[in-house]
């Protein structure tokens, strides 16, 4: 048909996939039947210069969601008071004396600590509202529709990058408060054995060992406190390293649709879990013959299939999410002779194009593998995307 040679033409397949168990027949209706369930096959839906999509419309695909920054930690650190005692002229009296003093200096310190980290909260919280108000302004634009690269979201993504980084910082200065913390709690551990182990020098009077044991209680609050804070911010480093990493891969999404002015949807790396074994069964379809998930036909200098391509991989991840993906370029042997090394470079070159795009929507290398063959029956380069 004249659309064929003028569009990209992607369609959504039928997987079989044997040797496991599913609630319907098939993942994905038929390239060429009506619904394996029974109900009418929806007409096709077409985006631009997209071609026709089948099963997978192009119409909500997406929002971009960046998902809410988690809480951080609410403990502040405070001081446990330091009784004050008259000395005693004895040697354990004197003992009693420097640590109560090491205690005081730590509390100093810790105190000093746990105003940073309140600063850091702070700047990470407000960093983490500007970032999320910069993506949802984006995220609003392409949904409406815009021109591609459009400076002005250029300009917000790239401050939206900003805070995203800012907010990397902190985190790696959480991280060496955390540290130091750790360091404290050292002390503070050693300081509650030193105070226990004076009980047992001797040359004490009662009121030393009065002493003492005030010390002692004090010295374990103190531990307790700092514990508490301590894991706390042990928690937040965790937390914000992973909300970090995965609101980069949706950055790397979000890059790709302001470049081409349509919206893709959040990051494919966050659908994708874990990569299992695929047994030769399970690689087959009906009949023995796997069918594609994706046909993308270079017919055309501009062939826009970007759109569609992250519509069907969603999709397949949302119904399983251990997916892994097969790529394999055909190269058209058909038309004149002594052409076979121009069209196999080409068909490479679209094929790394593709692979690019599946790249930069997030989904991971070790997730999609490739490879090319020839076919004397088509007249343009076609990839063919498998999900297993």
């Amino acid at each position: 048909m004249p659309l064929r040679k003028t569009f990209a033409a992607i369609a959504v397949a039928t997987l079989l996939i044997g040797g496991c168990s599913y609630s319907d027949d098939t993942l994905w209706p038929s390239l060429t039947g009506g619904d394996p369930a029974g109900n009418p096959t929806p007409p096709p839906a077409t985006a631009g210069n997209t071609g026709t999509v089948s099963g997978a419309s192009a119409a909500g695909t997406g929002v971009i969601t960046t998902s809410a920054a988690p809480p951080l930690g609410t403990t502040v650190y405070q001081a446990v008071p330091i009784s004050t005692a008259e000395p005693t002229g004895t040697f354990v009296g004197q003992k009693v004396i420097e640590l109560r003093n090491q205690l005081v200096v730590l509390q100093q310190t810790i105190a000093t600590h746990n105003a940073q980290v309140q600063q850091l909260r702070q700047e990470t919280g407000t960093a983490s509202d500007r970032y999320h108000s910069l993506v949802a302004a984006i995220t609003a634009r392409l949904q409406v529709g815009t021109t591609p690269g459009n400076p002005i979201l250029t300009n917000q993504l790239n401050q939206a990058q900003t805070e995203l980084d800012r907010m990397s910082v902190q985190v790696g200065r959480m991280n060496a408060e955390s540290n130091a913390v750790a360091s404290d709690s050292s002390m503070a551990a050693y300081i509650l054995e030193s105070s226990r182990a004076a009980y047992g020098l001797s040359g004490a009077v009662d009121e030393d060992h009065r002493q003492l044991a005030v010390l002692e209680d004090e010295v374990n609050k103190t531990v307790v406190s700092i514990d508490r804070l301590l894991n706390e911010l042990a928690s937040d480093v965790a937390r914000q390293t992973t909300y970090i990493s995965r609101e980069r891969a949706n950055m790397t999404t979000l890059s790709v649709a302001v470049k081409n002015g349509e919206m893709y949807g959040q990051s494919l790396s966050n659908r994708a879990f874990t990569t299992v074994p695929v047994t030769a069964m399970q690689q087959q379809g009906v009949g023995g013959a796997r069918r594609p998930l994706v046909v993308i036909r270079f017919d055309n200098p501009n062939v826009e299939y970007e759109q569609a391509l992250y519509t069907a991989l969603k999709g397949a991840l949302d119904r399983k999410p251990d997916a892994v993906f097969d790529l394999v370029a055909i190269a058209p042997t058909k038309g004149a002779t002594g052409q076979s090394a121009v069209k196999s470079t080409t068909t490479k070159r679209h094929a790394d194009q593709v692979l690019r795009s599946m790249s930069n929507m997030g989904l991971p290398g070790n997730r999609v593998t490739t490879s090319q063959t020839s076919s004397d029956t088509l007249d343009a380069t076609e990839i063919q995307i498998y999900v297993r």
